[in-house]
């Protein structure tokens, strides 16, 4: 199976861009998508008519913010939004389909926002999703995909020093999340595979970002570190245009 990620940083806007076409050329078989900036009714009429894909949506109470969606080929056993925390759970950051062998999660973390003033919520959620994962693991393996919001080490962004506890995604505490998130029992499948390269998958608007290659690595697909055998050919598809960010994907053996 094809599994694969994208925050498209609005679905409305990247259906006007051959969206479709993209995927389809792609192929995944499950597909999480972050960042729909959509209610449920707006995703399914975005994507009106294309039946590829069965499609799943979590939207936000905030209308035009924050939702997730997954596009799947293969009939899930199972759909569930949200970590079960309502204090959490206003957002539409996680939605979750069950399959035979494993849980897929796709994610849309909280970016701790200008001035970190969301700092403090960012660490209640990081440590809620990694006792929901752990929780999930103990069922059957896990592919969690999606924004983390994190570039968890200095390859993972272009100006790690300028950065450093100052800038939303990576200050100390939010690195020290992902950290205790793969001390959990998670791999970041992209970079156990490629331990020393340098690759983003995020790219501000400003100043020719993407072109110059001044990004950062806030996508990621985590695994089961149990299931690690399963998974090959971990990407950063960072020739795919539409949004800020680019997909991420990995093939799954069952």
């Amino acid at each position: 199976m094809r599994l694969m990620s994208w925050n498209v940083n609005g679905l409305r806007a990247v259906a006007k861009k051959g969206f479709t076409d993209q995927i389809e050329a792609l192929a995944p078989d499950v597909l999480g998508l972050q960042e729909t900036k959509a209610q449920d009714d707006q995703v399914r009429e975005a994507l009106f008519g294309w039946d590829t894909y069965e499609l799943f949506s979590s939207s936000a109470i905030k209308k035009g913010y924050s939702g997730t969606a997954v596009l799947t080929k293969v009939a899930p056993l199972h759909v569930q939004a949200g970590l079960g925390v309502a204090d959490l759970d206003q957002e539409g950051r996680v939605l979750r389909l069950e399959f035979p062998d494993f849980h897929f999660v796709t994610v849309y973390t909280p970016n701790a926002s200008s001035g970190l003033k969301r700092l403090p919520f960012r660490g209640e959620w990081d440590a809620a999703f990694r006792d929901y994962l752990k929780e999930l693991d103990a069922d059957k393996p896990v592919v969690c995909c999606g924004d983390l919001n994190v570039a968890h080490a200095p390859i993972d962004l272009a100006r790690p020093d300028a950065n450093y506890n100052k800038t939303p995604g990576y200050t100390q505490q939010e690195i020290d999340g992902m950290t205790s998130l793969l001390e959990a029992g998670f791999v970041d499948s992209w970079r156990h595979a490629n331990p020393d390269t340098v690759k983003y998958s995020w790219w501000s608007y400003r100043g020719g970002a993407r072109e110059k290659n001044v990004g950062w690595r806030l996508d990621y697909m985590l695994v089961s570190e149990r299931a690690l055998a399963k998974v090959s050919n971990p990407g950063i598809l960072n020739d795919v245009h539409g949004s800020d960010h680019c997909p991420v994907a990995l093939d799954w053996q069952p």
